[in-house]
């Protein structure tokens, strides 16, 4: 991957993650955060980490961000009172302010802080190295975070849980106790 496409992917990965806390839709904060796993599952790509990259892609820019919809719309969080702008701006301001990060960074970085691209062993980020990593060396902290996963799960079904003839889930609850 060419430096300067590297380092504006790294530019625009800041900048739509700033968005992400300056939003005040949080429709728009979550789109903010899709667009920063993207970018980084590009960076990946581009560092022939592809199983990693597409990884990220599937994983956290669809099902984790699809979860965290679902959360938004659950909770029916309002979008807070303001000055709102297009959303179309928005996007493209933050590519223009990648852009001219980026070219800042080229202008004024001395030569020996600019990035140095190194070449990794083949097979790095395949399939079978992430295996292999994950199932020898991570292997208790693969489990202890299944085990994790189920515990919320089982949590979070044992609170939603609601009692014959009740519909209000608070009083559930209270009976249950």
């Amino acid at each position: 991957m060419p430096p300067f496409l590297y380092i504006f992917l790294g530019a625009l990965a800041v900048v739509s993650a700033l968005g992400v806390i300056i939003q005040r839709n949080p429709i728009h904060s979550l789109l903010a955060l899709i667009a920063t796993l993207m970018t980084v599952a590009i960076l990946f790509i581009g560092e022939d980490a592809v199983v990693v990259g597409f990884l990220q892609i599937i994983v956290y820019a669809g099902a984790i961000m699809v979860l965290f919809l679902f959360v938004i719309w659950l909770l029916n969080l309002q979008v807070e009172t303001g000055p709102t702008g297009h959303l179309a701006l928005k996007f493209f301001g933050s590519l223009a302010a990648a852009l001219l990060a980026t070219e800042l960074f080229f202008i004024l970085a001395p030569p020996h802080m600019q990035v140095k691209f190194t070449h990794e062993p083949a097979g790095y980020g395949s399939l079978a190295s992430l295996a292999g990593k994950l199932f020898t060396d991570y292997l208790v902290a693969f489990e202890v975070t299944s085990v994790l996963l189920l515990a919320a799960v089982v949590g979070s079904v044992a609170l939603a849980r609601r009692l014959p003839g009740t519909d209000d889930p608070r009083a559930a609850r209270k009976a249950a106790s």
